[in-house]
């Protein structure tokens, strides 16, 4: 079919320039090359690298209510579904469980609480993306599928023997794909969630290169000064900023998420780290979906100067 080439470093930015354009095909999947995105279209559109590729055709969930995300064999709907919704997506032969949000992310290390509709009685699912796999339990450690691309256009900028510090890294997501689509000297990754940990210590085994942590970022040392680091933690990183310019090297690259009002973008953000950070250029904006009505999950991508 049809597609839209771009190197997998401009992959955000595309999609979201696809999905504005609704030419963005939501009936299959893009297809990861090892160095570009192919996103599939549902018509052409001028102006950019369209080239044939083979897609996997997306098996959509039918529902009366709400939205929902897929971590694995499991997939979490809204607090406002209902059962029946369950029973229709339990046909799908890729879903074993389904599960129903029992409120908002919430605590220190950011949880969802999950009732049990339907299918097999657990939590515990193997996701896969980018050619990585990790196993988790979505109710005891943060994760979100919905950064699956952001994921990819981070580890695309990571260039050869750089060393990376990963923060709020989680069931170790971000450092699994860096592993696989690049090739990094070192890659340490930092969570404070012992559940958390014990996952990634577990999705990590065959990476040598990969360094895991039971700590807290704010308090975190190391003896290496890393190249680039990443924060992906939106509603809080500004908290450790102090610590993070310890760790970066003269001229290092850091990744800052944060939730914003699309009327604040990025100008607020630029404010934020400046408390901290004196001195410092922007690199790239990139928009990593909706968080809200009018409100935006966002990385800033900035070079110490």
């Amino acid at each position: 079919m049809k597609c839209a080439k771009t190197l997998k470093k401009n992959a955000e930015k595309l999609k979201h320039k696809l999905i504005e354009a609704k030419v963005l095909s939501r009936d299959y999947k893009a297809h990861i090359g090892k160095t570009h995105i192919y996103f599939p279209l549902s018509k052409e559109i001028k102006g950019l690298d369209i080239t044939d590729k083979k897609c996997e055709k997306i098996e959509k969930i039918n529902m009366n209510s709400g939205s929902y995300d897929q971590v694995g064999d499991i997939v979490i709907l809204s607090q406002d579904a209902k059962k029946s919704d369950a029973k229709e997506i339990l046909k799908r032969s890729n879903i074993k469980v389904v599960l129903r949000r029992k409120g908002n992310y919430s605590g220190e290390f950011r949880t969802l609480k999950l009732d049990y509709l339907a299918g097999e009685k657990r939590k515990e699912t193997i996701h896969k993306e980018n050619g990585v796999q990790m196993k988790l339990n979505p109710e005891e450690v943060y994760f979100s599928p919905r950064l699956s691309t952001e994921r990819l256009r981070v580890a695309s900028l990571v260039k050869d023997g750089e060393k990376v510090l990963v923060l709020f890294s989680g069931v170790a997501p971000y450092p699994l794909v860096i592993a696989k689509h690049s090739n990094p000297k070192l890659i340490v990754a930092v969570e404070k969630n012992p559940i958390g940990h014990k996952y990634a210590l577990e999705n990590c085994k065959k990476y040598s290169n990969i360094e895991l942590y039971n700590e807290d970022a704010k308090t975190f040392t190391h003896k290496e000064k890393f190249d680039r680091i990443l924060m992906p933690l939106p509603k809080s990183a500004e908290d450790f900023l102090d610590n993070t310019k310890k760790l970066i090297k003269k001229n290092g690259i850091i990744h800052f998420y944060d939730f914003l009002n699309e009327k604040d973008i990025p100008d607020h953000t630029i404010e934020t780290i400046k408390k901290h950070i004196k001195k410092f250029k922007v690199l790239h904006l990139a928009k990593c979906g909706q968080y809200g009505p009018g409100k935006l999950r966002i990385c800033l991508d900035i070079k110490l100067t």
